[in-house]
């Protein structure tokens, strides 16, 4: 049976002074020290792809954060980026708002908060884990052709940088968890990276990692969506 990787990676941290709530909206880029992050992300997987990981596919959501994050690994892993739009961060109501707790707070807004299961105010999460895993999927088949072409035998790992949200609810799809949950209680911090391991078509392991542990208490985290 085929084993493969496709690791998920969050973008590194966004210049946003205002606290907005950006979601989809463009010309969010990263900031200093989220270039910081990107660079660092990507000495992460050259030590795993010296270490013999078979690294050979690098996806990234259109959005301006994540290609800048994607980068730094393109360089270092001599990849090609290729941009998927179904691994975008997730439709939100209150895109463009910054002081989102407060604003929540109004009547106005009430209407976007009856049905936090779903959520009602943005994209439901069943619809992101699809486009996700569609786009996982569709990574991991040609990672696996472009290993085959090598004829090393090695496992073929794909890389997609994408946004805290859509990994998050994938990663609970994959556990067979729910995915109503709470945002505080994420784990998928600021390039940080949830591997999915196949054997074949099925996820038979969910591993998680930090390689910018260091740099997250320097960071500000307003979330995306």
């Amino acid at each position: 049976m085929q084993r493969s990787t496709v690791h998920l990676v969050r973008h590194g941290e966004v210049h946003n002074p205002e606290g907005v709530l950006y979601g989809r909206l463009p010309e969010f880029h990263l900031s200093g020290l989220g270039r910081q992050m990107a660079a660092q992300v990507a000495r992460h997987f050259l030590a795993r792809r010296d270490d013999g990981a078979d690294l050979v596919h690098l996806v990234a959501s259109p959005l301006d954060r994540a290609q800048e994050t994607a980068q730094p690994l393109a360089d270092v892993l001599g990849l090609a980026i290729v941009t998927d739009g179904r691994i975008i961060e997730a439709e939100n109501r209150f895109e463009g708002l910054s002081g989102i707790k407060s604003r929540i707070r109004q009547p106005r807004h009430w209407p976007f908060l009856l049905n936090p299961l779903r959520p009602s105010w943005g994209e439901p999460y069943r619809e992101q884990v699809d486009r996700m895993m569609a786009g996982v999927h569709d990574a991991r088949r040609l990672a696996l052709e472009l290993s085959a072409d090598k004829g090393e035998g090695r496992p073929a790992e794909a890389i997609l940088v994408s946004h805290q949200l859509p990994i998050w609810v994938t990663r609970l799809a994959a556990e067979h968890r729910r995915l109503w949950h709470d945002p505080r209680q994420r784990e998928c911090t600021l390039t940080s990276v949830t591997s999915l391991e196949f054997d074949g078509d099925t996820i038979r392991r969910v591993r998680y990692a930090e390689p910018c542990a260091d740099l997250l208490p320097e960071a500000a985290n307003v979330p995306g969506a």
